[in-house]
């Protein structure tokens, strides 16, 4: 019987050892399983990560590249650039320049009949002033530097109501608070001189050319009405440079011009029969002194396509160069337009261009400039305008055909002019 027992619990003892082995295999099986995909999953991680790094570097390198060439590029570029000249203004920028001179020049002054250091001989003062010269321009400017100063113009000028002044002026230091144009109806049973009133003469148009901008500002004084007011912020005047500024007078309307486009207009700025005849520049600044200078003013808008077609010849004073240069201002966009328009709407006219000069200088250099500024102009016309060439003739006449005698400033200007024959 205790034999039987121990056999029972020998067999026991086998069977729950044999059970606990298999588990034991099993389990063993398992953790190495799990071992052996836990070192596979590691291993491929780490391949991954070596893969990634590699790619990661390689982009990081080839962006180190790209930017070290753009670099170099840009520096290239930029030594290009200082090298080639700067492209010129193009025509279309100035698209807003709709005006276009008359064939009468009404005045003109840019003091070079007056010495250096010199009041202006034509004006007169409340203060001081001298003529000058600037290391920005050419040649000579009326430094406007008397504090709270009044310069008026002497003499009288019989505008017309269609009109277009000119003028450039460099205004002076940061702290310009503006200079007034002014122009004015003088009443002649109380003229004078030296006009220093603040609304002078008995109808008037103050035009104000400020650091941030203009105001217009037209007044009555026979009846004290209240005044007519303009402002605008658009192409102001830039401090110590030179501004080419344009004011084209309607009737009632003031347009103005200034750095590419048109800075003003408003259509009822001036007291209806006003009728101009004098002009003055003031200071509402006693620390702004600026220069003025090539102060012109002509008729405006005539009628060019009659003038062509019936009488065969334009004089224009609507096309504008630099001092002693050839190249065509983008200020003459107007001008050059009305004649495309001309030639475009009627196809079987050709045109000669001629460009005259006054006596200033070399008869020979003013010759060959006469002809390269008609050249340029139908270069205009062809580039800008899509005019034929083969519509265009050129020449140059230099001095040999004035139209006054060059003894004057006034005279010279009427001289320098550009033809549109029709042939």
């Amino acid at each position: 019987m205790k034999n039987k027992k121990n056999i029972s619990f020998t067999l026991t003892i086998y069977f729950v050892l044999s059970g606990m082995l298999s588990y034991s295999q099993i389990d063993i099986r398992g953790k190495i399983k799990q071992k052996v995909e836990e070192r596979v999953e590691q291993k491929v991680d780490e391949k991954i990560d070596e893969g990634l790094d590699e790619i990661f570097n390689e982009n990081e390198e080839i962006e180190a590249e790209k930017e070290e060439n753009n670099e170099e590029n840009e520096s290239q570029n930029q030594k290009d650039n200082s090298s080639k000249p700067q492209e010129k203004t193009k025509l279309e920028s100035y698209t807003k320049y709709d005006f276009f001179p008359g064939d009468k020049i009404l005045f003109y002054e840019d003091f070079s009949q007056d010495a250096i250091g010199d009041f202006p001989a034509l004006w007169t003062s409340n203060s001081g002033g001298e003529v000058k010269t600037v290391n920005i321009a050419e040649g000579k400017w009326f430094h406007l530097n008397g504090k709270d100063a009044v310069y008026c113009y002497s003499k009288t000028i019989n505008f017309p109501d269609n009109f277009i002044i000119e003028f450039d002026i460099i205004p002076d230091v940061e702290y310009y608070h503006g200079i007034t144009y002014t122009l004015y109806q003088e009443d002649i049973e109380n003229p004078k001189e030296i006009n220093d009133d603040l609304y002078p003469g008995l109808k008037g148009l103050h035009i104000t050319l400020k650091q941030d901008g203009w105001i217009t500002k037209g007044y009555n004084n026979v009846t004290n009405a209240d005044w007519l007011i303009g402002e605008s912020s658009t192409n102001p005047v830039k401090l110590e440079e030179v501004n080419h500024v344009i004011i084209w007078i309607q009737k009632r309307r003031v347009r103005i011009y200034h750095n590419g486009g048109k800075a003003l207009d408003v259509p009822t700025n001036i007291y209806s029969e006003t009728q101009f005849n004098k002009m003055l520049f003031s200071g509402w600044d006693a620390n702004s002194f600026p220069m003025v200078t090539n102060l012109k003013i002509t008729t405006a808008s005539p009628d060019m396509r009659s003038k062509l077609l019936t009488e065969g010849k334009i004089i224009s004073y609507g096309i504008y160069f630099d001092s002693g240069k050839d190249i065509v201002k983008p200020e003459s966009y107007g001008s050059l337009k009305e004649i495309a328009k001309i030639l475009t709407e009627n196809p079987e006219v050709k045109i000669k261009i001629i460009g005259h000069t006054d006596s200033d200088g070399n008869d020979a250099l003013n010759l060959d400039l006469s002809k390269r500024r008609a050249l340029n102009v139908k270069n205009a016309l062809m580039k800008d305008f899509g005019i034929n060439s083969d519509r265009i003739q050129t020449d140059g006449k230099g001095e040999i055909e004035p139209l006054a005698p060059n003894i004057s400033i006034e005279n010279k200007a009427i001289n320098r002019r550009v033809e549109f024959i029709k042939i």
